[in-house]
């Protein structure tokens, strides 16, 4: 298997946490059972699939990237920003509050 790049990893990881808590559906809405199709569908995300041509790989890597970054910043992010602020009680906010702090 060729070696993947950060990106990749993090999109193969991504989609196995949502596959582990149960959120991973199909693109038909069916909810994924099974951890190689999980694996599967987060390869193709990633692009780094080795049963789809190079072109897709790139068209499914590309849209999933346009996928997360339509979502916002993530909790982290959202954390170090605050941490930056000096915000207090910035370790017990979920995410919505920690946006909601930071306008």
């Amino acid at each position: 298997m060729a070696k993947q790049s950060k990106a990749q990893q993090e999109t193969v990881e991504r989609v196995m946490h949502e596959f582990a808590e149960g959120e991973l559906e199909t693109s038909a809405g069916r909810k994924v059972t099974s951890r190689q199709q999980a694996i599967a569908i987060g390869l193709s995300e990633a692009g780094a699939s080795t049963q789809q041509s190079p072109a897709r790989n790139r068209r499914r890597r590309d849209d999933a990237e346009r996928r997360e970054r339509a979502q916002g910043p993530s909790k982290a992010e959202l954390y170090e920003r605050a941490k930056k602020a000096d915000l207090p009680g910035r370790s017990t906010m979920s995410k919505a509050e920690l946006e909601k702090a930071l306008g």
